[in-house]
């Protein structure tokens, strides 16, 4: 085990994820690295309440929660912008590089899928407890790669009308005026950017328009 600041090893590990079984597996690689403090949430809402009144050290997050799709990502962005220095390890069952990549631009330093045996965890925990990247042989490859193609971006996984959607979204139109525009329903805007919430990781409208306006810079 790597050697840890006695600051660290006093604060709480915050585990955040839904489901019952993967917080008590998490529990058990936590006590068997010797974390005597352990704090769970099961919400995005209760996760981010914790957070706050908790000041981890260390959190231990899931990316999909039940009836918010990938709210994780937000949540990560949101507990790094009110700590910077906290360290947060992912744990989830996505294996698409594009989401890896995500989760490590909110803030993450590790990421672990769920399907992997408890002791890559455990080491994953390690590394990112003392401050360091974690990322399997596999994922980092992937991961690697994604970023020298931007074919692979995840605006370029939009569709065509989304993109369109979004794009008009960055000129600061309306749902009503997008859909005027575009011969569509209200409906089928309000849908295509649920939609496009889900595949770009973000929770609000305000959120995607920010996605929309930055991209729209980038393009010139």
């Amino acid at each position: 085990m790597n050697a840890i600041p006695t600051t660290l090893t006093r604060a709480p590990v915050l585990v955040i994820d839904d489901h019952p079984i993967v917080l008590q597996g998490c529990r058990r690689v936590l006590e068997d690295a010797g974390v005597e403090r352990i704090a769970e949430a099961t919400t995005v809402v209760a996760a981010y309440r914790a957070f706050h009144r908790l000041k981890p050290s260390m959190v231990i997050c899931d990316l999909t929660f039940q009836g918010s799709g990938l709210a994780g990502l937000a949540l990560i962005r949101r507990m790094r912008g009110v700590d910077p220095q906290v360290r947060i390890l992912v744990f989830s069952m996505h294996n698409d590089p594009v989401i890896v990549a995500r989760a490590l631009e909110a803030g993450a330093l590790g990421y672990v899928l769920k399907d992997h045996a408890s002791g890559e965890l455990f080491e994953a925990f390690d590394r990112v407890r003392a401050g360091q990247v974690y990322l399997d042989r596999r994922l980092a490859t992937e991961v690697a790669m994604l970023r020298t193609d931007p074919r692979r971006t995840p605006e370029a996984q939009l569709t065509p009308r989304e993109q369109q959607i979004l794009a008009r979204l960055a000129q600061g139109k309306s749902y009503g005026a997008i859909a005027s525009d575009l011969s569509v329903s209200y409906k089928t805007v309000t849908n295509a950017c649920s939609q496009m919430r889900q595949k770009l990781g973000v929770r609000t409208l305000a959120e995607l328009i920010h996605v929309a306006v930055t991209q729209a810079q980038r393009q010139g």
